[in-house]
């Protein structure tokens, strides 16, 4: 049943009236008034996540130079570019590792600098060594340069991310190596000896909108401290996967590509991450307003860590090698409490998302609404909800 629209909130936010709560927050007034009257009393849900997306980067157009140049190859700090588009613009991903890092030569290897630490230090208003070579061309005669560059001199910084928000993800085990194995989740002891996840869970802005019906396209979001906007489903995006009764998926599922401009952003929701063994990334803060636009909605925001199930991987043997099996299902309030039982063993667990960080910034946005600050867009388009 529809109980608003946007341009009826977006109306109550210019004058101050808007009635913002946290997914956290609305879980209690759900319990305690209903659906019914929580979707006519509330407006907004404001949702959080804060955690490594390797599926990110920023173009970049570092403004020529006299003469100038059409970069065939750039590099930042050392960090290679994709450079194969027109001549001052390039791409930097997150994952990117200097040419001289020992990668993992030495195992397991520090990855102590690489494409998410250029974009955090970008941001934070450092200077950036620049360097570029080209074959040149007569409107484009300099064949190399190096200087110096930061967020201010140069023409656009735009985070731009394929994969971001994952809708659920992996419980990480390792079951079958008679060691400590290195991942993407982080550093897994043999034997089963401990078990990692990456979740907000019942803060975690797609796990609040499972059937994407106000997250699409269009879609104006907190990112990176700035403000972003969701431009696609993401890269990998499967709403197809098991749900359960309250319509939540029980594996990784939906994603979003999001983007928006550096310029506005900070280091504190934007940090290059070193991953032991593994590589390099960008832990980023992502914030996503849910209007309350009907009583099923406010049902969905409402949900909470202890009815959303997730799947335990092993990824010793299993996830290598594309095998898809679980060897149970958990919640999240299993996950945050500490540990969790895998046949019959009690294994502790450790998140590679801050749950602490998704509340602040779900906080963050809260504030930004009700000051008026910021207004929701309608998507232009949906994502594909398998439905």
């Amino acid at each position: 049943m529809k109980v608003k629209t946007y341009e009826e909130i977006n109306e109550r936010i210019r004058k101050g009236e808007a009635v913002v709560v946290t997914a956290e927050e609305i879980i209690d007034i759900v319990e305690e008034k209903g659906i019914k009257k929580a979707a006519k009393e509330v407006d907004v849900v404001t949702t959080g996540t804060f955690a490594p997306m390797c599926s990110s980067g920023a173009f970049i157009n570092f403004k020529n130079s006299k003469p100038k140049i059409k970069a065939q190859k750039v590099w930042l700090n050392g960090i290679n570019t994709y450079a194969g588009l027109a001549a001052a613009d390039i791409y930097l991903g997150v994952t990117e590792l200097p040419d001289e890092d020992l990668l993992n030569k030495v195992f397991p290897g520090n990855f102590k600098y690489g494409g998410g630490h250029v974009i955090e230090d970008l941001v934070a208003g450092k200077h950036i060594k620049l360097k570029a070579i080209s074959y040149g061309t007569d409107c484009y005669p300099k064949k190399e340069i190096e200087t110096v560059i930061d967020i201010k001199s140069v023409n656009q910084a735009i985070l731009t991310n394929p994969r971001n928000a994952y809708q659920n993800y992996n419980v990480a085990i390792n079951k079958y190596s008679d060691r400590n194995i290195y991942t993407y989740m982080g550093i897994l002891k043999p034997n089963i000896g401990n078990a990692n996840y990456c979740s907000a869970g019942q803060l975690s802005p797609l796990l609040n909108d499972p059937f994407y019906k106000t997250i699409g396209i269009g879609t104006r979001i907190f990112l990176g401290g700035g403000e972003g906007y969701v431009y696609w489903e993401g890269t990998q995006h499967n709403p197809y996967v098991k749900r359960g009764p309250n319509g939540v998926v029980r594996a990784p599922a939906g994603t979003i590509a999001v983007v928006g401009d550096l310029k506005g952003m900070s280091p504190e929701w934007l940090k290059g991450t070193s991953i032991t063994g593994y590589g390099v990334t960008l832990t980023i803060g992502i914030g996503i307003p849910i209007p309350i636009l009907s009583e099923d909605i406010v049902k969905y925001t409402a949900v909470k860590d202890e009815d959303i199930y997730t799947q335990i991987v092993d990824y010793s043997k299993d996830y290598p090698n594309g095998v898809n099996k679980s060897y149970g299902e958990v919640n999240y309030k299993q996950l945050r409490d500490g540990y969790i039982e895998i046949e019959g063993k009690q294994v502790p667990t450790g998140a590679l998302s801050s749950y602490k960080k998704a509340r602040e910034i779900a906080e963050i946005l809260k504030r930004r609404i009700k000051k008026g600050r910021f207004e929701l867009t309608k998507p232009v388009k949906s994502l594909s909800s398998g439905e």
